[in-house]
């Protein structure tokens, strides 16, 4: 029987593939013909969403964008196809290792997914030691893709050493950067991945619970998500019995609330015990008192799915992709004032500048590219002249700019760089927690100073620049510490616009 899929990822369906779906289905109907239709998840290549596959003779065929009144056209051989899906230039240039199967396989097809080497790496991993687990997860080098880049082994091996009858495994899925989707196609195009991924680490940790933190923004991945967990429960993967091994390992899915500072480790722990999500002090880090105070592995969704393929195919395999202590693959979404917006992984290294014109396309508009924001709200904004920088974690740091959550988000020569920076401040103070002064008042002041230059009033600049400082050295999280970031890099790299000069820029 033909096979065809049709995403049902939330990309795809804003842009109406639960139409396409739908049409399609009855179109068949009527032609008398049978096909089996396949909702899988997105292949990351947005701007040929809804994209359709049939499959023939084993090759994958791609066609779109299709609207639902293209499908009669459609089934009668009336649209040229753009070839087998593996074969179109954004997708073949990638190298798939955390989103392999993503877009292939139907996402709650516990089947599908051990045909495509689902489970190997539990299988492994439950026939393993702890420490041998733990061990194996250093040895590939991945760090947290969350944002700080810290070594994910080294947080296992906390988290492992530590004493406590009890020990969580605490997944952030609360994906709230501007220019991200990564989490949500993960969840929603290869749900079992993560499910996967967190049994290992509750393995070698000694974890026998855990939750997926996700943003209340996302139903369809907290739909997927919550069958995956059903599926995975009933078919041995989650349980008191782990793939058969004797080991215990179960999670549940949590909703948040919509604060972007639950994306912060110690604000998301707080509002998973039911509290008020505010930023705790550290230390005590969660590795040691986390959850309810228990050693708890915080760990974002990607760095989690990766997990299964390093146990698949083994630590050197994984590190032998990437640049200096940047190792494996980063999947990257670009977003923005692109050609070819969605979601391309690569291997750590790649120059900004590739990424932004020949990936990517360029600008929609056509018009020169001015500047690129990487990480986030709270990421730099990078000129051209910058756009030989590798895209990897201290190659990034040394250009004052940071990877974050690896949202590319490009802005033509039109973009107001003091608007930009204001919007940073304006961004920090609406969502601070309000836990300390920093953060909570300087961006406030942030705001009213950019308004004061905006104004006309260049004198105000080093003032910016020492509550920048003032900022990032004594706010307790990253929101405040890292707001800084855009604005700086705004004033340093676009400083005509902020009306300064040499001697109003003396404080920097």
């Amino acid at each position: 029987m033909k096979k065809i899929y049709i995403p049902r990822d939330a990309a795809a369906k804003a842009l109406g593939s639960d139409e396409v779906a739908a049409t399609l289905a009855d179109a068949l109907m009527a032609r008398g013909e049978e096909a089996q239709i396949i909702r899988n998840g997105s292949r990351g290549m947005i701007w040929l969403e809804p994209l359709i596959e049939i499959e023939e003779n084993g090759t994958r065929l791609a066609y779109g964008p299709i609207a639902a009144d293209q499908v009669e056209d459609l089934l009668a051989g009336k649209i040229e196809t753009l070839g087998p899906v593996e074969d179109i230039p954004f997708f073949a240039k990638q190298n798939r290792l955390t989103f392999a199967r993503c877009g292939l396989i139907d996402p709650l097809s516990l089947s599908d997914y051990r045909d495509h080497g689902g489970l190997v790496g539990l299988s492994r991993a439950s026939a393993t030691s702890a420490a041998d687990i733990v061990a194996e997860v250093i040895a590939s080098g991945l760090r947290g893709r969350g944002g700080a880049g810290f070594p994910t082994g080294i947080k296992w091996k906390t988290v492992s050493e530590a004493a406590g009858p009890q020990k969580y495994i605490v997944c952030n899925a609360d994906e709230g950067d501007s220019g991200t989707f990564a989490d949500r196609m993960i969840m929603e195009g290869d749900p079992f991945c993560l499910i996967e991924g967190m049994a290992i680490a509750g393995l070698a940790t000694g974890a026998t619970r855990g939750f997926v933190y996700i943003r209340s923004e996302y139903p369809d991945a907290i739909e997927v998500m919550e069958q995956a967990v059903t599926i995975a429960r009933a078919e041995g993967v989650l349980g008191d019995d782990v793939l058969g091994s004797g080991k215990a390992f179960d999670l549940e899915i949590r909703v948040g609330a919509g604060a972007y500072v639950c994306g912060e480790e110690t604000s998301l722990l707080n509002s998973l015990e039911g509290k008020r999500g505010v930023v705790r002090a550290k230390p005590p880090l969660p590795a040691l008192e986390g959850f309810l105070g228990r050693p708890t592995v915080v760990n974002n969704v990607l760095s989690l799915a990766t997990i299964p393929v390093i146990f698949e195919k083994g630590a050197a395999h994984y590190a032998s992709f990437g640049l200096g202590r940047s190792k494996g693959t980063m999947p990257i979404q670009i977003a923005g004032n692109v050609a070819r917006g969605g979601l391309f992984e690569t291997a750590f290294g790649m120059p900004l500048g590739e990424l932004v014109n020949e990936i990517a396309g360029g600008t929609a508009t056509g018009r020169p590219v001015k500047a690129v924001q990487v990480g986030g709200p709270l990421g730099a904004y990078m000129p051209p002249s910058k756009f030989d920088t590798p895209f990897a974690y201290e190659e990034f740091d040394g250009q004052g700019g940071l990877i974050g959550h690896a949202g590319v988000v490009v802005f033509d020569d039109s973009a107001d760089m003091v608007q930009m920076a204001r919007f940073a401040m304006e961004f920090c103070a609406v969502e601070s927690c309000g836990k300390c002064t920093p953060c909570r008042i300087g961006a406030r002041r942030g705001v009213e100073t950019i308004d004061r230059i905006a104004a006309g009033d260049a004198t105000a600049i080093p003032l910016l620049t020492d509550l920048c400082e003032t900022m990032k050295d004594g706010s307790l999280c990253a929101l405040g510490g890292f707001t800084p970031y855009p604005v700086m890099s705004a004033l340093q790299n676009f400083p005509d616009e902020f009306g300064a000069t040499p001697a109003n820029q003396a404080a920097e």
